[in-house]
């Protein structure tokens, strides 16, 4: 529909980008016009008047066919259905004039094309830097995983960490789900995750269950403390917490639904899709209530669920899908309460009787790969489900960075193609929590890795970790940043090379010179390529698959439990990667593959070059700014950090060759090797606490630099005295 189009331009769309530097001489004026009401495209507009402004044009916003003032230039955004570019795409022409078109067949193409020229305005200080381009998705959905900490009632997989309790009642902010939503867009994602185990009873009303809804949000007043199942995890909510909770929020069950329609609205109007995926079976807050349990074969308890699901589509009619997981609290039964069955008499059964009451709903069925069977899940979802009803499967276990070139999938890929099936690909960051990492070699290398054929989609994100606002910054903004903003950089790189792989290191420049006008483009792009190399290396040379295992940023496991020099020893590396283990290398002579003193050798000069690059850029950027002060901080630190695995790998080589030969040349040379180890881990954590305070990770307990460095120490005691 033709009309005027008008904006109100606030403080929130100056914030991805923003720019010092001098108006550029083309400035005049400008036009920006559309042929759509649609919110999307709205976005758009108002991107791009953002962009020109900030360059120094004055705007005015007209109908699509109106003649700007003065031969101005103009920019068209126009929905055109029948103009064969592909869906999420677009085509931006220059025409005669001084205009610019910006064609889609759809919303969300248009939006993106918007979105390109506002990059491109920003990018070129102006419209100068406006080219003709095509745009299309390389991988259609594009998503984040977000595991959401609704209330200590109905908390999310593992809430016993800083970062869930900190952001309980931020779930309950509309401004937060604005700016998050904003920059989602902005990073071309288009699917928003929301895991939660049980998440009804903050968010529904039931017929027949009317006292399992909860009014007002609960944090608990217990200690945090990160024992499985004291505060909220995959084992469910105890008593304890029940017994002892806190309002943080008033607010009615009414307001509650109202404002996750709200929530669900907005992303839609930024082209994002909501989706819901919960655990089973939990009942967590209701348990006890009309004869409900975590009992597999209770039958109440899928009735119940049955219509908790019901109920979910019908409140909120712009949830895309939902999805379940089998595991961890399901028993391996062959009767009429086997898994599978469970989940299609409860979520199965449930869609469809949503279904029933609004017949033109499509929800789209998301069935993880977890402690299932593929044969099984096809027996009712693939023969009675209506809709789209696809699979999920965590691509590389838990370590998102780990290698771009997993091997996990490749059985998998072979049922999705015998059954017609397609796969969501569960990108599961459980490594990098504080550091801003960004290779955008790594991304693109990974992205090309999906088997493109089975691939529905990914979303990318963690199980014990809640990426809403920062909590540990020992110098916070006021209200404190969105992780998104954070580490916009990575959030960037995961959302834009999903939709366009074939951005290359000069388009990265050029948003690194745009965002830090102050430094060298180029050494920062290598430093901040040369330190996100070395966790990756890291875990993929000492392999553990899952959360609970291994925290690389403090060389711990769940239990608060240190991974010593021994560990390292008797570890394994990544399958598929041409790495030889420590073992396999000492003990039978292994070298058909990078050894440990290789690996150690590319720990230490990725570390060097990341140090020396961060010099050069603060020498040539002595009045940073503080976000480039932080942001080499957390490379500076990666770099001590890669340091310390590498004198730690050298250790563990020569403790294990003197464990065969008792010689103790080998035996001083490991204590050298820990003893240097010690001194990386002093900088590392001088180094990260001058920005971080000391957190609680809820898989793997307490982050503490400083305190760590005795366990540290202990290394060196472990090597001078083993036997």
């Amino acid at each position: 529909m033709n009309g005027v189009l008008a904006l109100a331009v606030g403080p929130v769309a100056l914030l991805f980008f923003s720019t010092p530097s001098a108006v550029a001489a083309e400035a005049g004026g400008a036009a920006v016009c559309r042929n759509t009401d649609s919110p999307l495209v709205e976005f758009a507009a108002e991107e791009i008047q953002t962009a020109l402004e900030a360059n120094g044009f004055a705007v005015s916003l007209l109908a699509p066919d109106a003649a700007p003032a003065g031969g101005d230039p103009r920019i068209i955004l126009e929905l055109k259905p029948d103009s064969g570019i592909a869906a999420q795409g677009y085509a931006i022409r220059a025409g005669p004039g001084k205009a610019w078109r910006v064609t889609g067949s759809d919303e969300a193409g248009v939006m993106y094309g918007g979105l390109q020229v506002a990059e491109d305005v920003r990018l070129g200080k102006g419209l100068a830097g406006v080219r003709d381009a095509d745009g299309r998705p390389a991988i259609a959905r594009r998503g984040l995983k977000f595991n959401i900490p609704l209330d200590s009632r109905t908390p999310s997989y593992d809430d016993s960490g800083d970062s869930a309790q900190t952001n309980i009642a931020e779930m309950w902010n509309f401004d937060f789900w604005r700016e998050f939503l904003d920059d989602m867009a902005r990073h071309r994602y288009n699917v928003l995750s929301l895991w939660n185990p049980h998440p009804f009873p903050s968010m529904v009303r039931l017929p027949d269950y009317p006292d399992v809804a909860l009014d007002d949000v609960c944090v608990t007043t217990l200690p945090v403390t990160s024992k499985p199942g004291s505060i909220g995890d995959h084992m469910g909510v105890s008593d304890a917490v029940l017994k002892n909770l806190k309002v943080v929020r008033k607010i009615s069950m009414d307001e509650k639904i109202d404002f996750w329609r709200r929530v669900m609205k907005y992303a839609k109007d930024r082209g994002i899709e909501t989706y819901f995926i919960t655990w089973n079976v939990l009942v967590n807050s209701a348990a006890g209530k009309y004869g409900l349990s975590d009992a597999q074969d209770n039958p109440k308890t899928i009735a119940y669920i049955r219509q908790c699901v019901r109920e979910f589509i019908l409140t909120y009619p712009d949830l895309a899908g939902i999805g379940v997981t089998a595991g961890e609290r399901m028993q391996n039964r062959q009767d009429e309460f086997a898994k599978e069955k469970w989940l299609w008499n409860a979520y199965g059964l449930g869609v469809l009787d949503a279904k029933a009451k609004a017949p033109g709903r499509t929800v789209r069925f998301i069935h993880r790969v977890w402690q299932t069977d593929v044969d099984k899940r096809m027996e009712d979802f693939g023969t009675k489900y209506p809709d789209p009803f696809e699979l999920s499967f965590k691509y590389a276990h838990a370590r998102l960075y780990s290698s771009p070139t997993p091997v996990f999938a490749d059985d998998l890929a072979k049922d999705l193609r015998r059954y017609g099936l397609r796969c969501w690909w569960n990108l599961r960051n459980d490594d990098i929590f504080c550091f801003r990492w960004g290779d955008p070699d790594y991304v693109r290398a990974f992205f090309a890795h999906f088997p493109a054929d089975v691939t529905a989609g990914y979303y990318m994100g963690s199980d014990g970790y809640v990426w809403a606002r920062e909590c540990i910054a020992l110098a916070p903004e006021t209200p404190r940043t969105l992780e998104i903003r954070k580490h916009w950089f990575s959030f960037l790189l995961w959302g834009r090379l999903g939709y366009d792989p074939t951005l290359d290191r000069t388009f990265f420049e050029k948003v690194l010179a745009d965002r830090f006008p102050w430094a060298p483009a180029p050494a920062l792009y290598d430093a901040w390529a040369r330190a996100s190399k070395i966790i990756p290396l890291v875990n993929r040379f000492h392999w553990c698959d899952w959360d609970y295992q291994w925290s690389v940023e403090g060389c711990v496991r769940q239990g608060g439990g240190f991974h010593t020099v021994r560990d390292f020893l008797k570890a394994g590396t990544m399958p598929g990667q041409g790495l030889v283990s420590i073992a396999d290398f000492v003990e039978k002579g292994k070298a058909d593959g990078r050894t440990p003193p290789q690996v150690a050798a590319e720990l230490q000069d990725h570390a060097a070059a990341t140090i020396r690059l961060v010099e050069e850029i603060r020498r040539n950027a002595p009045d940073a700014g503080k976000e480039l002060r932080e942001t080499l901080g957390d490379l500076e630190a990666m770099a001590h950090l890669g340091n310390y695995y590498a004198s730690k790998i050298l250790g563990a080589v020569e403790l294990a060759r003197f464990d065969r030969s008792k010689n103790e040349k080998d035996r001083a040379a490991a204590v050298r090797h820990m003893e240097s180890a010690v001194g990386h881990w002093r900088k590392y954590a001088e180094t990260a606490t001058r920005q971080y305070r000391p957190q609680l990770l809820a898989r793997t307990g307490r982050l503490d630099w400083t305190a760590l460095l005795e366990n540290v120490r202990a290394d060196v005691d472990l090597a001078r005295t083993t036997q």
